[in-house]
Order: structure tokens, then sequence, then C-alpha cells
């Protein structure tokens, strides 16, 4: 049988890339629009938390104010694990589109609502935009941008918090004081038109469609979309348990947690909760930061309100300098000298979040100045920019371009898990020792109450716990772990190493 001499082929020409950075002639339009989007998101979660309570007493609602802020978190649950299917199978343009639409719509619904149930049903669709939106975003910049522009457009994302964390209080609670509590969510919703205008058309050229237009389409994965409502309604039920400290309230707790354990399992990377090397320590982290730090933030205006006498507006802008630290911690993640270094970096922002975590509740000693909150707050922040958005970089580095949806989801499902367990276990600790009694509406506005300085501390301090093991699981990031140079153990791990990283790159996120 002869054989034929192989056909030559030419070798097939690859197109230059654009250089430049994320502002540059070739990224202008969309970085300006997913910006765009992301400032929006931003300007939302800062004004509309301003009148939120004002909305809450006006519908006689004080019963249910704390599920206006689950209701948007556990729907978000949902549409993050939806997004991250449908980006990886269609492309992010319609997920991202019809989030916004839900945000909006949502924003709508709250803001016409003539009572607490719709107001609240509200937030809940603004959540599922919300969820679909930031998956959405991650999958465009996992498409849209090269490696190495990425950790500028995450910098870019955080710095586009702090306008919105100083202006939106002051300008909602100006809406509020002279228009009212609903023109503050109707507004929000003319803000959309920008995003839309600008970010959608730059996203069809640069990031619509499957990864391989050629490649048969795939079906919705229903055993993951069933995982991801279970998820999202265990999580609910967590929230309500831990707002109702009754004995009668361990059912919807035990509930919670039966559907919340197989749902995690099957929705993270496996050996996530194991803190196995590569991505699935990139997600762990994700959470175990994200949680600590907003798990604690939340009581930080509170305490200053109730224990040290500041205006509730004086107390939040103590956490405004936090914006600015924030971002520029996510600025100094984004220069590539920093990148060998990345891993040691975040180490440290570690370690700034739980010093941080650790050291507030020192402003409830009469005779330490109040404005110190703000300093070491300020720390923590710095600490957050360096850790979040260096995960962000990380997780797309770990993920081929068809999982990039998935992975994203599960990173935000980790963000925000962690929110709704740490806030309900921190405010089932604060209710029992006696943080009930700064709950009335009226004494928080008006700094009254006399909650015992003990029901901080023991939010405070099991938070900074939390943010110490994230300082090991910082150490974990690598795939493959240092190791010295040639040495016969060094290759042992480099390999068992490797299996773990092809593992986790077939598992993608599945259990």
């Amino acid at each position: 049988m002869s054989v034929l001499p192989k056909r030559a082929t030419a070798p097939v020409p690859v197109p230059p890339r654009p250089r430049g950075g994320v502002l540059g002639p070739a990224y202008r339009t969309l970085s300006i629009g997913v910006i765009s989007v992301v400032f929006l998101i931003a300007f939302e979660a800062t004004a509309v938390g301003t009148a939120m309570p004002v909305a809450a007493r006006e519908l006689e609602g004080i019963g249910l104010y704390a599920f206006a802020f689950s209701a948007y978190f556990t729907t978000s649950l949902f549409g993050m694990v939806l997004s991250g299917q449908w980006a990886d199978r269609q492309g992010p343009l319609r997920p991202l589109t019809v989030g916004i639409g839900a945000f909006a719509a949502g924003l709508v619904c709250s803001g016409t609502a003539g009572a607490m149930w719709m107001f609240v049903l509200g937030r809940a669709v603004q959540g599922f935009g919300g969820g679909l939106v930031i998956v959405a975003l991650y999958v465009v910049v996992s498409r849209a941008y090269e490696e190495r522009l990425r950790p500028a457009i995450m910098a870019a994302f955080a710095a586009s918090w702090v306008v919105p964390s100083i202006v939106g209080p002051l300008a909602s609670g100006t809406v509020t004081e002279h228009l009212g509590w609903r023109w503050v969510f109707l507004g929000i919703p003319a803000l959309v038109f920008v995003p839309l205008a600008v970010a959608l058309p730059a996203i069809r050229r640069s990031a619509s469609g499957p990864v391989d237009p050629q490649a048969p389409p795939v079906a919705f994965d229903r055993r993951r979309i069933r995982l991801a409502l279970g998820i999202s309604v265990g999580a609910g039920l967590l929230q309500y348990a831990a707002q109702d400290l009754r004995w009668l309230s361990l059912l919807p707790g035990l509930a919670g947690v039966a559907l919340l354990v197989p749902a995690v399992l099957g929705l993270l990377p496996r050996g996530t909760y194991r803190a196995r090397r590569g991505l699935p320590s990139v997600v762990l982290l994700r959470g175990v930061a994200a949680g600590s730090f907003i798990a604690a933030e939340s009581f930080v205006p509170l305490m200053l309100v109730t224990q040290r006498g500041l205006s509730p507006t004086l107390a939040g802008f103590s956490l405004a300098l936090g914006g600015v630290t924030w971002a520029a911690g996510s600025w100094v993640q984004s220069k590539g000298r920093v990148a060998p270094y990345r891993q040691r970096l975040m180490v440290l922002g570690m370690v700034m979040v739980a010093a941080a975590i650790a050291g507030a509740p020192a402003v409830l000693v009469e005779w330490v100045p109040v404005w110190t909150m703000a300093l070491v707050w300020a720390l923590g922040c710095l600490g957050m920019g360096l850790v979040i958005g260096s995960t962000s970089v990380l997780l797309l580095k770990l993920s081929a371009p068809e999982e990039a949806g998935e992975n994203s989801a599960a990173l935000q499902i980790s963000d925000a898990l962690a929110n709704v367990v740490l806030l309900a276990a921190g405010g089932a600790a604060f209710g029992a020792l006696g943080g009930g009694a700064v709950g009335a509406a009226h004494s928080v506005a008006e700094g009254g109450g006399a909650a015992h300085p003990a029901a901080f501390v023991v939010v405070f301090l099991p938070m900074a716990c939390v943010a110490l093991v994230g300082c090991w699981v910082a150490t974990r990031l690598d795939p493959v772990p240092a190791a010295a140079p040639g040495s016969e153990t060094g290759a042992a791990a480099d390999a068992g190493a490797a299996a773990d990283a092809g593992a986790g790159a077939e598992d993608g996120v599945k259990a």
C-alpha cells in the first residue's frame, strides 16, 4: 500500500490583537457600556437602601422589612444559574438584556406598591434581573477582553462604586425628604436607557452568540435549574427562620438546610468546601471574603447610631471612604507587574479584612474616637479590593471559554449565598443577645435604643474568624503548589496538582 505525502498547508493567519487599554479605540464603546451597567447597579444599591425604612413605615410593613432585602438575594441566586447556562449556550446578550429589563420592572413594581407584599415582590423581580446581569457581564469580560485587560476592567467595575457610595445616600435622602420615597424607585429606571443604548450594540459586535457557532445547540441542564430553584427557596427559608427566633422556626430552618446542602454541592465546583487547589478555592474564597465582610458591614451603621449617637446620615458616610480604598485595592491588583505576586497579595488582603472586622467593635469603648471607624473600615475595604478583583481575574483564567458562564455563576452564588447565610447567623446572634431592643424603626431613626454592646461583639468577632480562614484559603489558589524545583516531592506534588486541575476542568461546576 502506497503512502501519499501529506499536502502542505499554509498556516492560518491570526488577526492581530488590538492594542491599548480598556478605553483604547478597540474597547472604548464596550467598556463604557458595561461600566454604565455596573454604575446603575451600584447607584441602586446605595440609593434604595436609604429609602427602604421610609417605604416600610409608610406601607405598614416593618415586620417584613428584612424580606425586602432577602427577597433580592434569594431570587438573584436563581438568576445567576440561569444566566450562566443561557450565556454559555447563546451568548451574554440576551440574559443581559432581559436582566436589565427585569431590574427596571422590579423597581417600578416596588415604587408603585400599595402594600408591603407588593413591595417585596418588586424586590424579588429586581433581584432576579440583577442575578442575570452580573453573570452575563462576567461572560462579556471573558469573551470580549484579552487576558491582559481583564484585571483592568475588573478594577473599573470596582471604581464604578465610588461615586454612588458617596452620592447615592445623599441624593436618595434628599429625594425621599422632598419628593417621597417612591421617586427614588421610579427615577432609577430612567437611567436604564443609557447602558442599553451604549452596551448592547457593542456586546452584539464583540461577544454575542455561542462560543462555537458551528456546534449543535445544547439544551438547558434541567437538573441545574432545579438545583438553582432549591438554593433560592432554601436560602429564603433560612433567612426567615433566623429572623423569627422561636422553636417553631426550626421547621423552616431545617427545610432550608435540606434544600441548600444538595443544591450547593451540585452547583459549586467539586472540592469547594474542602478548599481543593485551583478553581474550587477561588470560588470558596469569594464567599468567605464577601460573606464575612458584608455581614459585618451591615451592623456598622447600626452600631454607630445606637452606641455612639451618630445620625444615620453620618453613620452612613463613615463608610464612604471605604468606596475609595476598595477601588484603590482593585486598581493595585490590576497592574501587570503584581500578577506574579497575586496570591500573596490576596493573603495580605484577607489579613486586612480580618483586622478591620476585629477592630470595628473598638468604637464601643467611649474613649475611642468615633472617626477611627472610618479608618478601620477603609483598611478592610482596601483588602476587599485586592481580593474581590483578583478572584474574578483568577476565575476567568482557570475557566475554558465554554465554561465561563457556569463558573462565573458559581462564583456569584458563593458570594450571594455566603451573604445570606452569614447575615442570618449574625442576625440570630445579635437578636439572641438583646439586639432586638434597637429593632424599632423610631429607635434607630432617633438614635435611641439600648442594645447591649455584647450583641455587636458576637457579630463582629465570629466574622473576623471567618475572614482568618480566608487567609488560609488564599494560599491554595494556584492549581500547582509551590515546591522546590527538581525535587522528588515537588514533582509528585506537581503531578497531583495537574491531575486535580485536569479533573476540575472536566468537572466545570458539576458536582
